[in-house]
C-alpha cells in the first residue's frame, strides 16, 4: 500500500534505544569511578593504602580467611617503613582496621572492571554498539586496566626505604588517570544522549570560552591538590587567607632548581593550590554569570550555573578542611566534590559545543 512506503524505518529507533542503553551503562560506571575516587581519598587520609603488600588481581578478591593468613599479611606489613615509623606496636587489631579500607578500595576497583567488561561483551555480542563507538569503548577498557596497574605502581613506592607514604608524583598520576577515565566515560555518555549540538545564540561563543578557561583552571587546581594530598601539605599553614601572616609564605622558592618548588616544597605546593583554586572559582563564577546573561533557559545555562555553584561549594569545603586540619570525613568529601566540579565543567562544555560544520 502506498502509505506503507512513508512509514519510518525501525532501524533509527533501535539505534537510538541502543545508544540510550549504552549511555545509561556508561553513566553507571562513571558513578562507580566517582565513588572510587572518594574511597581512595579516605584510604589515603587514614594511611591505609600500604596495608596490602601483594599484587594479586584474582586471589586478592578474597579477604584473609584464617588467623594464619592474617598473621602472614601483618608480618609482611611490619617489614615496611610505615609500620616502623608510624604504626609500630599497634598489633594485629590495628592492622585489620587499616587493611579493610584498602581491601574495599581494591575490591571496588575489581567491581568497576566487571561492571564495564561484562556489559561491553554483551552489547558487542548482541550487535548493539553504534557504528564507530567500538574503538572508544575498547580504549576505555584499556584505560581501566592501566589504572589498576598504575595504582599498584603507586602503592609500591610506599615500600621504599624511609617512606611512610606513596610518592606524590605517582599519587597525582593515579588521581589524574582516574579523573581522565571518569571524564571519558561521562563525555561519551553525554555524546550518546545528546548527539546533536543545541542551537544557541551568537553570544554562546563567549560563554564557551569562559567555560573552557574555568575548566582548565579547575583541572590544574585538582592536580595541584594531588600534590597537597601526597605531601600532606594541608597539615601546615592552617589559616586562611594568609599563610603564617603572609600572602606568599616564607620559603616559597627555597628549593633549587626552581621548578622543584612546584611539587616538592610544602609552602609553595599549598600556596599554588590556593591560587589555582581561587582563579578557578573566579573563572567559574564568570562563566555562570555569562551563562545566565547570554543563554536561554535549558541544558547549557543550567550546566554553567551548576559549574559556578559547585566550585563555590568546593572552595568552601577546601577552606574548612584546611582550618580544621584535614579531618578524614571532610578531606574525603572535598576530594569527592572535586568530581562534581569536573562533572559540571564537562556538562557545560558539552552543552556549549558549536554546531557541526
Amino acid at each position: 500500500m502506498p502509505f506503507d512506503t512513508a512509514r519510518p524505518s525501525p532501524q533509527p529507533i533501535a539505534a537510538g534505544a541502543d545508544a540510550a542503553a549504552i549511555a545509561r551503562w556508561l553513566l553507571a560506571v562513571a558513578a562507580m569511578v566517582w565513588i572510587m575516587v572518594a574511597i581512595g581519598g579516605a584510604t589515603r587520609l587514614t594511611g591505609s593504602g600500604l596495608s596490602i603488600m601483594e599484587w594479586a588481581p584474582l586471589s586478592g578478591a578474597l579477604p584473609p580467611l584464617s588467623e594464619a593468613e592474617w598473621q602472614r599479611l601483618y608480618d609482611l606489613y611490619r617489614t615496611i617503613p610505615q609500620y616502623a615509623l608510624v604504626n609500630q606496636g599497634f598489633g594485629l587489631a590495628g592492622f585489620k582496621e587499616i587493611f579493610w579500607l584498602e581491601w574495599i578500595h581494591r575490591l571496588w576497583g575489581r567491581l568497576i572492571g566487571l561492571a564495564y567488561a561484562l556489559p561491553l561483551a554483551w552489547f558487542w555480542w548482541r550487535g548493539r554498539i553504534p557504528a564507530g563507538l567500538k574503538p572508544r569503548l575498547l580504549l576505555l577498557l584499556l584505560l581501566g586496566g592501566l589504572q589498576g596497574a598504575v595504582g599498584w605502581f603507586m602503592v609500591a613506592s610506599g615500600f621504599e626505604a624511609d617512606r611512610t607514604a606513596v610518592s606524590p608524583y605517582r599519587l597525582v598520576m593515579h588521581l589524574g588517570l582516574a579523573l581522565g577515565l571518569y571524564a571519558a566515560l561521562f563525555w561519551t555518555a553525554l555524546g550518546l544522549r545528546h548527539p546533536v549540538p543545541q542551537t544557541l545564540p551568537a553570544k554562546a561563543g563567549t560563554v564557551r570560552r569562559q567555560v573552557k578557561a574555568a575548566a582548565w583552571l579547575v583541572l590544574a587546581a585538582m592536580l595541584a591538590g594531588g600534590f597537597v594530598a601526597g605531601m600532606r601539605a594541608g597539615l601546615d599553614y592552617n589559616t586562611f587567607p594568609l599563610m603564617d601572616g603572609r600572602l606568599v609564605p616564607e620559603g616559597y622558592a627555597r628549593l633549587a632548581p626552581l621548578w622543584r618548588n612546584l611539587t616538592e616544597n610544602i609552602p609553595a605546593v599549598q600556596f599554588n593550590h590556593r591560587l589555582l583554586a581561587t582563579l578557578a572559582g573566579l573563572a567559574a563564577l564568570g562563566a555562570a554569570l555569562a551563562g545566565w546573561r547570554h543563554l536561554p533557559p535549558g541544558r547549557a545555562r543550567a550546566a554553567c550555573l551548576l559549574l559556578g555553584a559547585s566550585v563555590c561549594l568546593q572552595y568552601g569545603l577546601g577552606i574548612a578542611t584546611l582550618l580544621l586540619v584535614v579531618p578524614v570525613w571532610l578531606g574525603t568529601l572535598h576530594q569527592a566534590t572535586a568530581v562534581l566540579v569536573l562533572t559540571a565543567a564537562l556538562a557545560a562544555l558539552h552543552a556549549l559545543r558549536p554546531p557541526a560544520a
